[in-house]
């Protein structure tokens, strides 16, 4: 059997990316597994109502695949999967759809990963894993929930077939999808119940079509698109202060996010409903201009407390009201800080999931220790609460690169992360976290691992930080080249 010299597992943004940067690299000996029928991973599988990028499209995109023709500043999903569709047409067949990761072991004897699809087994000197942090979604435990008379579903898994016309639609959860999704139920459903946990901080989106002549404009001139990109990430470098905590920043943020409140909901009972109670930051900051006058319209009933049990077509919340539906969707986000791939990889002394027990750790939030030759992108510390994640693709993708000519170089090609340097960089990471709102700001958020209470999603620091902090190693993260006994 043929040794692939890299396998990447996942063809959505990160996967993608990766390849991207490989064939970049003169490396084309590169099999991508994807185990859906289409690229796109997120793009593919939220299909909801409202469903866009909170992001502005032209960041929220590679920087070897500008493309001048986004049709709105806050890219819809359908246009986001197009353009990767469009970008995987350029991988050509090394990506192979239907063929998802059953288990990956790594072998001491041959220095191979051992890769099964289900339909065969790949040999690979190196994986990457590029499963995305967001793919599975996560189903709370609600007594009777299986009871549900009608159509029930999760966001991320959309029943299009279902006509919510004259129904009476129960939305769990205001995370990002709810706050976009409300709104569209709003308008086309006879009356939507929200089960509210937590509120959300929203600030104002603004954004809006961009019109064909701008979008000529930037087609017919590459250094105009090439500045518009910079001064949107320097736009997003600038949020990280009052995400993070900077008591000015987070002060004026706060007051923004108060003011767009008040501006759009009169009701002051409805407005303190939808007050946080802990710091600007502690959660996922939400954009919307549209779901602060859905709720208030009269068309959605918030009810500011969780569902905690479900008889047929009754949903009792915890505050012992009770709601009735025709439709419930839990908008109730992903497996993330425990992410569904670990289980499935096995390196020298265990899983993933074993060695990832309190949490997830790794060195530059892309290499492993136990785990040779083993990359992961979007894992732990690779999130952003601030700027586009893309660009932290970009910047794992690159080291990912780096590391490789480094295992070339190598008579075994083999790279050991150092457990001392994993645990460096996992101090260093708690570190820079201890004062911020992630950790300090009173509220529970999936940046967190509640096993061991350590940052394990987000990174602490801004794009630039990440980058010099990547590009700064020297290769002594890993432990020093073998040479191969000869027979």
């Amino acid at each position: 059997m043929s040794v692939v010299d890299v396998v990447v597992v996942g063809a959505g943004f990160a996967g993608l990316g990766m390849a991207g940067a490989l064939h970049r690299a003169g490396r084309d000996d590169v099999v991508i597994i994807e185990r859906a029928g289409d690229v796109g991973g997120t793009w593919r599988d939220n299909t909801y109502p409202g469903v866009a990028c909170d992001v502005p499209a032209h960041l929220y995109s590679y920087a070897a695949h500008p493309h001048a023709g986004w049709s709105r500043t806050f890219a819809e999903g359908h246009e986001i999967q197009q353009y990767l569709r469009d970008v995987a047409a350029g991988v050509g067949e090394r990506i192979r759809l239907h063929t998802p990761l059953v288990g990956a072991e790594w072998d001491a004897d041959t220095s191979v990963w051992h890769i099964d699809t289900g339909a065969e087994v790949l040999q690979a000197r190196s994986l990457v894993l590029a499963c995305g942090r967001l793919t599975e979604p996560h189903v709370p435990a609600i007594d009777g929930l299986e009871s549900f008379a009608g159509p029930l579903f999760h966001s991320a898994r959309w029943d299009h077939d279902v006509d919510l016309a004259g129904k009476r639609v129960a939305v769990v959860g205001t995370g990002a999808s709810a706050v976009q999704l409300v709104p569209e139920l709003a308008r086309r459903a006879a009356h939507v119940t929200l089960f509210q946990r937590t509120p959300a901080w929203i600030v104002p989106r603004g954004g809006g079509e961009i019109p064909a002549a701008e979008r000529e404009r930037l087609a017919e001139n590459p250094g105009a698109l090439a500045r518009l990109r910079a001064e949107l990430y320097t736009e997003g470098e600038a949020r990280f202060a009052s995400r993070s905590g900077d008591v000015a920043a987070s002060t004026a943020a706060r007051d923004t996010a108060l003011a767009h409140l008040h501006a759009q909901v009169a009701d002051p009972a409805l407005r303190e409903a939808l007050t946080p109670d802990y710091a600007f930051g502690c959660k996922r900051v939400l954009l919307s201009d549209a779901f602060y006058p859905a709720v208030a319209s009269g068309r959605v009933t918030l009810e500011p407390s969780a569902l905690d049990r479900v008889d047929g077509s009754m949903l009792t919340a915890a505050s012992g009201r009770q709601h009735e539906a025709d439709v419930l969707v839990l908008a109730t986000g992903f497996a993330s800080t425990q992410q569904p791939y670990a289980d499935l990889v096995r390196g020298e002394d265990g899983t993933l999931a074993e060695h990832w027990s309190e949490g997830m750790t790794s060195f530059g939030s892309t290499v492993v220790a136990g785990f040779p030759n083993l990359f992961v992108l979007n894992g732990p510390n690779a999130s952003l609460g601030h700027n586009s994640a893309v660009l932290m693709i970009e910047e794992q993708a690159a080291y990912v690169v780096r590391a490789l000519a480094e295992r070339d170089r190598r008579p075994d090609r083999v790279l050991r992360v150092r457990p001392a340097a994993e645990a460096a960089y996992t101090d260093e990471i708690a570190a820079a976290a201890a004062s911020t709102p992630w950790m300090t700001g009173g509220c529970r958020n999936w940046y967190v691992d509640e096993r061991s209470g350590r940052l394990t999603l987000l990174w602490p620091g801004t794009v630039q930080a990440f980058h010099e902090r990547l590009t700064g190693t020297d290769g002594s993260e890993f432990e020093p080249a073998h040479t191969p006994v000869r027979g």
